[in-house]
């Protein structure tokens, strides 16, 4: 006789090599397995944003396309998981559910009364890890509680860390014939306006193409990766794989397996191989502290922060949205990030600290903004890094380490061609006056066709009030926390 369905719930784990849930459901049931991906409508989980949705899009489509070659079939439903996956299993007959892990509290308090509904109906249910390296739990200091640093947490995994060897991957599927949802009919696009249009000539979602870039960057642009990813305008300083490991195309293990092995066979550098890898181990980081704090996302990590005299300015705001702040690294970042849906990850921070300590504007904003905006928003990665550039957060950078946006980009932006490009109006102005063009004089803002105030913007705040500003608010942050 053969085995009984198994249901595969797909979610941030969009492939099918090195899956582990979907590993053993083939172990269950061979080909029998009945591939599901709910879109949850619970009102307890966060909505993805625009951007994270025409990603969605994008990779269920390639996944079904995957599927499909090997005789199988994508199910899509919308609704509440439970009551969906409780209807499959009546449709098909199918007596076990498979899936891996998610971490963050709503997340896990969906699954866990899922987990407990279905044992009591007899369904075999198991869970797994299929988006970290090491989950939440896993490595703990010498007291036992969790790592609140990151450099000790890095060097716990490098000391620590086993990779398993690959999950199986289905060579068969069989269509269950069951109802399914059109993707087109959840219109996963961004809306009023739809700035993904571009989207489709930088990025190329999907489970081959995620691997296909893995290739690319271990093949060449890796061996400069400790001093490229500081650098924005170096077209493959970084690896762009964020989206794909946001999306689960492609599991960190898999990244450590082919760095591991490169660095073994001595073809790439390893200092910058390890690198890459502790930007890995980052992200399993921020899934730590997520875990531990689940209100990481709208709660200060340092409560001393709740006393912090934010300011709110929708003016300002909205400046720092659109890149029209005055000052072009800042500009060019967030033009980037509208037009892409993606940002290099040191600009990120100087556009974070712009707002977070020039504007003294709260980082929720930010922190929000890039949810909507970005196709790699994590809720983990997204929380940890705005809180540690703000000062609120776990290991954070100290309030007073204020990013000064000319310097930032003069040091980074080395060829001046990042902010040429987002902020085409400056192209004809000398490196000299790129990061400061109000310090240009009338004849040269002239000859390079710009003015100021029309053109492009006067600064909307001036840099060394807004970091004194910064530094009186943390002053005045720590005076309320003692008089507490």
């Amino acid at each position: 006789m053969s085995p009984s369905p198994a249901i595969m719930w797909f979610r941030r784990d969009l492939r099918l090599s090195d899956n582990p849930a979907l590993a053993a459901a083939i172990n269950a049931a061979g080909s029998r397995v009945i591939c599901v991906y709910i879109r949850e409508t619970n009102y307890s989980l966060r909505e993805m944003g625009g951007a994270s949705k025409w990603w969605l899009d994008k990779s269920l489509r390639s996944l079904t396309s995957q599927i499909e070659k090997l005789g199988g079939r994508l199910i899509l439903r919308s609704g509440d998981a439970e009551t969906q996956l409780a209807d499959i299993l009546t449709e098909t007959g199918a007596a076990a559910v498979f899936w891996n892990r998610r971490y963050d509290l709503a997340g896990r308090e969906i699954d866990a009364g899922i987990k407990s509904s279905l044992k009591a109906k007899t369904i075999t249910t198991e869970s797994f890890n299929g988006r970290l390296l090491t989950e939440p739990w896993t490595q703990t200091t010498g007291s036992g509680g969790y790592y609140k640093v990151y450099s000790p947490y890095w060097r716990a995994v490098q000391a620590s860390y086993q990779c398993p060897l690959p999950a199986a991957q289905p060579s068969a599927l069989d269509d269950p014939g069951i109802g399914t949802d059109s993707l087109d009919d959840w219109d996963l696009h961004p809306s009023r306006p739809d700035w993904s249009t571009g989207f489709d000539r930088i990025w190329r979602p999907g489970e081959n193409n995620a691997h296909n870039l893995l290739e690319s960057f271990l093949s060449g642009p890796v061996d400069a990766y400790g001093e490229d990813r500081n650098r924005p305008d170096v077209e493959d300083g970084t690896s762009s794989l964020s989206p794909h490991l946001a999306f689960g195309e492609i599991s960190p293990a898999q990244i450590w397996r082919a760095t591991m092995s490169r660095m073994e066979a001595g073809e790439i550098d390893e200092k910058n191989g390890r690198k890459f890898l502790s930007e890995v181990v980052w992200r399993d980081f921020s899934y730590v502290l997520l875990f531990h704090n689940p209100d990481l996302g709208t709660e200060n990590y340092k409560t001393d922060f709740d006393l912090m005299p934010w300011q709110d300015d929708g003016a300002q705001l909205k400046a720092w949205r659109t890149g029209q702040t005055g000052y072009p690294i800042v500009d060019a970042g967030m033009r980037q990030l509208w037009h892409t849906g993606w940002m290099h990850n040191r600009v990120r921070m100087i556009v974070a600290s712009f707002l977070t300590k020039h504007l003294l504007i709260h980082w929720r904003r930010g922190e929000e903004w890039f949810w909507d905006t970005l196709v790699d928003a994590d809720p983990a990665s997204n929380s940890a890094s705005w809180q540690w550039t703000a000062g609120s957060g776990a290991d954070a950078a100290p309030y007073f380490r204020i990013f000064n946006p000319i310097t930032q980009g003069e040091k980074f932006d080395e060829t001046g061609d990042y902010v040429r490009k987002w902020c085409p109006e400056l192209s004809r102005l000398p490196r000299k006056y790129l990061y400061q063009p109000w310090e240009a004089g009338s004849l040269i803002l002239s000859e390079a066709g710009i003015t100021l105030g029309e053109t492009y913007p006067n600064p909307i705040v001036d840099h060394k009030f807004g970091r004194e500003r910064a530094l009186t608010a943390y002053q005045t942050l720590k005076e309320r926390r003692d008089a507490a």
